[in-house]
């Protein structure tokens, strides 16, 4: 009986770490300046390009992608400039923060988005997420400059803000695997 539990357990290990080893790495670095934090963040989308800007780009079903968004639409389109409105619960711990922004979003088709704040109940937000293909799959740089207006934000700082990119991008990843498998189940 301890043999086979022992073996069991072996295995679930070796799968779990296989499984880890396909994940994505999210490298983020955050930084203080002032009241504001400064975000870079490098991840490798085990997808091909169009697949990752299709996800990054798909603002109206983004609250399918996000379990943090409660809604999300584009408003106003003027050719590759949009406006994005969204909403939602971030959540940290024990402790939740609703927000609400209207952004402009520049597109550079496969290859670029810059957005910044309009409205929202962030003091300051401007982000520029460049997109490349590296072999057959992609990679992101993503640069941010928030200054949050959020009793939690400004208690946890960094580390909130740290935890909703990497949730974000963690579950963007995993809809690019989903329409990836969806598209190779097809041919």
């Amino acid at each position: 009986m301890r043999i086979s539990h022992f073996l069991t357990t072996g295995m679930l290990l070796v799968l779990c770490c296989l499984a880890n080893a396909a994940e994505p790495a999210i490298q983020v670095a955050i930084e203080r300046s002032g009241d504001a934090f400064i975000l870079d963040t490098t991840i490798e989308f085990p997808v091909p390009v169009r697949t990752a800007w299709g996800v990054l780009t798909d603002f109206d079903n983004m609250v399918g992608i996000l379990s943090n968004l409660t809604a999300s639409k584009v408003t106003a389109r003027d050719g590759n400039t949009l406006k994005v409105q969204q909403s939602g619960i971030a959540k940290f711990g024990i402790f939740s923060y609703a927000f609400a922004s209207e952004r402009e979003v520049i597109l550079d088709p496969m290859k670029r988005i810059q957005a910044r704040q309009l409205s929202g109940n962030t003091k300051q937000f401007a982000s520029d997420l460049e997109l490349k293909r590296v072999g057959n799959n992609s990679q992101a740089h993503y640069h941010a400059e928030v200054t949050p207006d959020s009793g939690i934000a400004l208690t946890f700082g960094g580390s909130f803000i740290k935890h909703e990119v990497e949730e974000q991008f963690a579950a963007m990843v995993a809809e690019m695997s989903r329409r990836k498998a969806a598209v190779s189940a097809n041919r």
